[in-house]
């Protein structure tokens, strides 16, 4: 059970999804390090044990990178489940069947932007293999068609247009306290 500054709890696992470049790596970071628990980035795990996303999809293709990843969020939110972990998808893993059924067990925060509010970090970023060509277009296709499985899952929906990430990870906090209150009254 995560447990936040207050004492509520949050479920075995939280975990974070959206679309590419929202900032669910960095918000994650901070949303851990303030209940005390574990991160787990997935991207972060594959790349280390696999190499680069962008080397996988030229290498291997996206068929043998939805597996890989598969795998990794099984065993993140596996290993979350028992421990209490903050962990942090990437964009497109909400998209596997066997994933949105793991995610039935963990308490889902959506992270919610729109495309000007990533459009900087995109155009910093030129390692995202989903986004060669026009990125800002491939990255509108890619969220209009993932947003409403994002929106489905998350059981929390976070606005992140602005803020910083300190104040964007408390807002996810002081969220996540109200949401286990809820859970807390529906379950007596």
């Amino acid at each position: 059970m995560v447990r936040g500054s207050s004492g509520g709890s949050f479920g075995p696992a939280i975990v974070l999804v959206g679309p590419m470049a929202v900032g669910k790596s960095v918000i994650g970071q901070q949303l851990a390090q303030q209940l005390g628990v574990p991160f787990v980035d997935t991207d972060a795990v594959i790349v280390e044990h696999h190499g680069t996303i962008a080397d996988i999809f030229a290498g291997r293709g996206e068929h043998a990178f939805r597996e890989i990843e598969a795998r990794t969020v099984a065993r993140a939110i596996e290993a979350a489940n028992i421990d209490g972990t903050v962990v942090s998808l990437g964009g497109g893993a909400v998209l596997d069947s066997g994933t949105q059924q793991l995610l039935g067990n963990c308490t889902v925060v959506y992270l919610e932007c729109d495309a000007e509010t990533v459009a900087e970090r995109i155009a910093r970023n030129t390692g995202r293999p989903l986004l060669a060509g026009d990125a800002m277009a491939r990255w509108e296709t890619l969220f209009a068609a993932r947003r409403p499985v994002y929106e489905r899952l998350a059981d929390i929906t976070v606005d992140v247009r602005s803020g910083t990430v300190a104040e964007i990870a408390l807002h996810v906090e002081e969220r996540l306290h109200v949401h286990a209150a809820l859970k807390e009254e529906v379950q007596k």
